[in-house]
């Protein structure tokens, strides 16, 4: 089972990994959680998606703060790692421009490349981000689109999405001032703009011109929106990298962002002991085995003599920068936000789950057992291990029931629960810090038994899916948690994935015993 429990619920980017850790395949989303878990929920998936889930071997996440940063990321993810399930888009339009032309009333074009005559506007990022700008550029500021202007009004101005230059509706002045706007659009000086049209709005609307006012009113809405959408690739001419971390628990859980050429395009995780110096060390181990970028963006000041070896290895200027505003320090916050998501979120769930039981201790170590048969025949076991609340497959254990003939679940449990934990205490093994049973009050009853021949004291719980309630020791009826909530979720998961290792047992010694 893809374990995708940690996934938040930001926007940004996900990445299917196979067992060789290769990239197969990159997506975008609004809620990487909802999107990602789609995935694994849908019935009805189309062929190519059904085949590629059957390579998908873990699945790894970079948060954005919006969805245009998220359609940066993923295409330049794509670019970067070819993944085998993503359109193969050799004539990509990744570099497309906005052409205004020179006409005397210009009209506004798709351009692949800034050559000939006229203004270029890019390259933007996103072919989809282009077409919003151009569409909304043209129905706002009603733009002329025809190649040859007609001698007569065509649809597009009795709709009014033309200002119908072609018969003179419009002066050649007039109109020079509507292409400004849009100029001014394509260069991201928005925010001006908005300000001048709420000047002139005011204005129209105090000479009573409400007509006009509306107009502009609906100018200043279809360019906010706009500026959500649109974002060009910043055509910086060197690479930078952005680092910032976590220390938590005598450890430091540090994530470090390139960025090549002004777009995020990969994050690399590293977990290692604190000392007083780990910063600087990480940096020269770091920048000793890969190029040093022309700026380097830190939380924190660091030693001359650290940038001067930056310096030396690079051959040439370095910055090192410490943001305390702007576009940096939001980019330096986005790499804290990416270190807290990847390496907490499993703990939140943890806590969660020693809370909702009233544990002692967070339990680190779960273990979990399935039974599964066909109408009494090949029954089989499972026993599914989470540590620190992902699948530890090196742990997985399956089992031929031996001793329960026929439909007999709770001997089948007490079995299974038996042979696992007397061999963990014979072998000096240690015990886990939750057993979870699927199954109701009769499963759990059963395995308690067992455990208390086996004089071992482990919290258990089972949870029956019916309802999805959860059955503790002591307790003769059912509590329910949160749906919601990250303990609930958390254990529905690990159930889950203890069913889906005993059927896959089951089906496969239903075909040995359909072979003999």
């Amino acid at each position: 089972m893809i374990d995708f429990s940690n996934i938040p619920s930001n926007p940004g980017c996900y990445l299917f990994l196979d067992k060789k850790n290769n990239v197969i395949y990159v997506g975008k989303a609004k809620n990487l959680k909802k999107r990602v878990g789609s995935y694994f929920k849908k019935i009805d998936l189309d062929p190519k998606t059904e085949v590629m889930l059957e390579y998908v071997d873990s699945v790894d996440f970079i948060a954005t703060d919006n969805e245009v940063e998220a359609i940066i990321l993923e295409n330049n993810l794509i670019k970067k790692n070819s993944p085998k399930y993503n359109i193969d888009l050799k004539d990509s339009k990744r570099f497309a421009y906005i052409q205004l032309t020179d006409d005397d009333f210009p009209r506004i074009l798709y351009a692949r490349r800034p050559s000939g005559k006229g203004k270029f506007f890019g390259p933007f990022v996103s072919a989809a981000a282009r077409d919003d700008i151009i569409w909304v550029l043209k129905k706002t500021f009603q733009i002329r689109t025809c190649k040859r202007m007609p001698k007569k009004a065509c649809l597009r101005h009795h709709i009014n999405l033309c200002l119908a230059p072609c018969i003179g509706k419009v002066s050649k002045r007039s109109y020079s001032e509507v292409i400004h706007k849009v100029e001014m659009v394509l260069k991201g000086k928005t925010g001006e703009l908005v300000k001048t049209l709420t000047y002139e709005m005011k204005d129209a609307s105090q000479k009573e011109d409400y007509e006009q006012a509306l107009e502009l009113r609906n100018q200043i809405s279809a360019i906010n929106w706009l500026k959500e959408k649109q974002d060009m690739q910043r055509l910086k001419r060197y690479n930078e990298d952005i680092l910032n971390y976590v220390v938590k628990g005598g450890k430091v859980y540090l994530i470090l962002f390139n960025i090549y050429k002004g777009i995020l395009e990969n994050k690399q995780e590293f977990e290692f002991n604190y000392n007083d110096d780990f910063l600087e060390e990480f940096i020269v181990q770091y920048y000793s085995e890969n190029s040093v970028p022309k700026e380097l963006i830190l939380p924190e000041n660091i030693d001359d003599s650290i940038v001067s070896f930056l310096k030396d290895k690079r051959d040439g200027a370095v910055g090192v920068k410490v943001p305390q505003k702007g576009d940096k320090k939001r980019l330096l916050d986005l790499v804290q936000m990416n270190v807290e998501l990847t390496f907490f979120g499993d703990t939140e769930k943890l806590v969660d789950l020693k809370n909702k039981l009233k544990l002692q201790d967070v339990p680190t170590v779960i273990e979990c057992f399935d039974v599964s048969h066909l109408s009494g025949t090949s029954t089989v076991a499972s026993m599914v291990q989470f540590r620190n609340a992902k699948p530890d497959k090196s742990n997985y254990r399956r089992f031929k029931i031996r001793t329960v003939e026929g439909i007999d679940d709770f001997a089948a449990i007490g079995e299974v629960v038996k042979r696992r934990y007397k061999r963990l205490k014979k072998e000096n093994q240690s015990m886990p810090d939750l057993i979870i049973i699927d199954g109701g009050m009769g499963q759990l009853n059963s395995a308690l038994n067992q455990l208390s021949k086996l004089e071992l004291k482990i919290p258990v719980i089972s949870i029956a899916k019916r309802f999805e309630q959860i059955y503790v020791p002591g307790l003769s009826f059912p509590i329910s948690l949160d749906k919601k909530s990250k303990a609930q979720k958390l254990i529905q998961e690990i159930r889950d994935e203890a069913h889906r290792f005993a059927l896959s047992y089951s089906k496969v010694l239903r075909k040995k015993d359909m072979i003999k």
